[in-house]
């Protein structure tokens, strides 16, 4: 059970902009073999998505400073983020695990106000999936 709860928190702090490894994690816990691998893969997912959407819900709030001194990001920056973001649309969210460029998506598609369940199908897809290829890489998957 503990090791369950750590793995959801890793991950979930592995989606947001907090330096986390949730795969490293996962693997270490699939090569221990005690626990079922769907159930690891399941609650890193879920973990995963959480954290992705605790980015959605910053990016729909703070997009109301974006003219204030101390917001995080420039407004050429946060143009641009937009900008690929309307080009590509909702299934930029299929590269929402990627390492560097996922996260700030997440929070871009709360900016721009992406609906909810589109963006938890497209991220859980997108984030699931990463994990099912990093378990079958480790050799558990048969």
């Amino acid at each position: 059970m503990t090791a369950l709860v750590a793995l959801f928190a890793v991950a979930l702090l592995a989606a947001t902009i907090l330096p986390a490894q949730s795969e490293a994690l996962l693997i270490a816990l699939l090569l221990r073999g005690e626990l079922s691998p769907a159930l690891l893969i399941a609650v890193a997912t879920a973990g995963n998505v959480a954290g992705a959407v605790v980015n959605w819900g910053l990016g729909r709030m703070v997009v109301q400073f974006r003219d204030r001194r101390w917001f995080p990001v420039s407004a050429a920056s946060l143009a641009r983020a937009e900008d690929r973001y309307r080009r590509w649309g909702r299934w930029s969210l299929l590269a929402s695990w990627v390492p560097v460029i996922g996260d700030p998506l997440t929070v871009v598609a709360g900016v721009l106000r992406e609906p909810l369940l589109p963006f938890v199908v497209l991220v859980t897809l997108a984030k699931g999936g990463r994990y099912v290829v990093l378990a079958a890489a480790t050799g558990v998957l048969a």
